[in-house]
């Protein structure tokens, strides 16, 4: 499946006014340092593309959940700034009360302040979407970790201005997602990991109509194994989605796929960094056990399922890899994704940071860093900010 759209790099950007929409929101400590500018390296390209190709370059992003109508000092992007400043080799000047009108000029970048801090931002005003497209010759959407949601500098500009399209963040996530879920090299294997059933349950059910096998992980995978008969102890577990899980297997089953169930786990007797871990039969957890991560026998048969993939999804660690002694699991299946030839795309923070510890980062083919966006995607939902730049590029 290709999703069709215009792009920046296609754009003649030579003395344009250009709008990017970033994601730029960062975490920052007490004193509004930034802690992580993941973000803001990620949003470098296409600012310094549209920058170098001569154009007036705009830059919003929201920080943080201010209040309409006012900023604060903790919702300034006055550090974000700086940073990009230093990222780009160039002054950046934070703009305020930018909504009526922005002097920059072509080969200058300027940051826009917060852009929910304007009224009518979050609900998608179409007065004030159709007064910031005034300022834009070319408005862009760089911002996929905000694509599910319909606002103003989200959705609302990109009807109005002249022309709408896609940074290369988002030109690069579309671009990964149409092809692991649109027409995906077989087998698809799906990796969905997590603590609740109930807040997984509409991906379970989209999913199990599109792939293979569906491998299930943390205290999904626990809730799973109760429904399949296997005692769980004081597992995170909730009982009462017995009948999903067990209509997701079937779903699975009835297509020729399968959901995976462990067949040994490691427990302990407490959520902590100290605690021993102990490898168990599946059939042989104690009441007083709690499940914390999969089993080595477990583990092997999940990288033997993923070695044959051609196509992997993964959204979540399979165990509380945090703690060292309940990482064999996730690593085990963080490193058969890294080793597998199939085409991989992996997201949410938790997949990342695991990422990250067992050091794939390098072969994953995609990483995304978007959240809600990205399991909204993977559900089959219409993201408004996607639809639009679909729309105009149709028009």
């Amino acid at each position: 499946m290709t999703i069709h759209f215009k792009r920046l790099s296609d754009q003649e950007l030579k003395g344009r006014r250009v709008f990017i929409r970033a994601d730029l929101n960062v975490p920052q400590d007490e004193a509004g340092r930034i802690t992580d500018d993941t973000r803001i390296r990620a949003s470098v390209p296409g600012i310094r593309f549209a920058r170098d190709a001569g154009a007036a370059v705009m830059v919003t992003s929201h920080l943080g959940r201010p209040a309409e109508g006012e900023v604060r000092p903790q919702d300034s992007l006055a550090p974000i700034a700086a940073r990009l400043g230093e990222l780009l080799g160039c002054a950046v000047a934070l703009k305020t009360g930018w909504v009526d009108g922005v002097e920059v000029a072509p080969g200058e970048v300027v940051l826009l302040e917060n852009c929910r801090c304007n009224k009518g931002e979050k609900k998608n005003d179409d007065a004030l979407a159709r007064k910031m497209a005034k300022l834009a010759d070319i408005y862009v959407n760089d911002a996929f970790g905000t694509a599910h949601r319909a606002e103003a500098t989200t959705h609302g500009m990109a009807k109005y201005a002249p022309v709408a399209c896609a940074g290369p963040l988002m030109a690069a996530e579309l671009d990964a997602l149409g092809a692991a879920l649109g027409a995906p090299k077989r087998p698809l294997v799906a990796i969905v990991a997590g603590s609740k059933v109930s807040t997984k349950l509409s991906i379970l059910q989209a999913l199990a109509e599109k792939v293979d096998h569906m491998i299930v992980g943390g205290g999904i995978a626990n809730t799973f194994m109760l429904a399949n008969g296997l005692p769980v102890g004081k597992s995170l577990c909730e009982p009462d989605m017995l009948d999903d899980a067990r209509a997701v297997m079937a779903k699975m089953r009835a297509k020729g796929g399968s959901v995976p169930i462990p067949v040994d786990v490691v427990v302990g007797r407490e959520f902590s960094p100290t605690a021993a871990a102990v490898t168990k039969a599946a059939a042989a957890v104690a009441a007083d056990d709690m499940i914390f991560d999969i089993g080595p026998q477990s583990a092997a048969a999940l990288a033997g399922l993923i070695a044959g993939a051609g196509t992997i999804v993964w959204n979540g660690p399979v165990g509380v890899f945090e703690f060292d002694q309940f990482g064999g699991g996730t690593r085990a299946v963080a490193q058969a994704i890294a080793a597998s030839p199939g085409f991989s795309i992996a997201g949410g923070g938790d997949t990342i940071a695991a990422i990250n510890k067992y050091g794939v980062a390098g072969a994953i083919d995609y990483i995304s860093t978007a959240g809600g966006a990205f399991l909204e995607f993977l559900e089959g939902k219409t993201l408004p900010a996607v639809e639009i730049l679909v729309s105009r590029a149709a028009a």
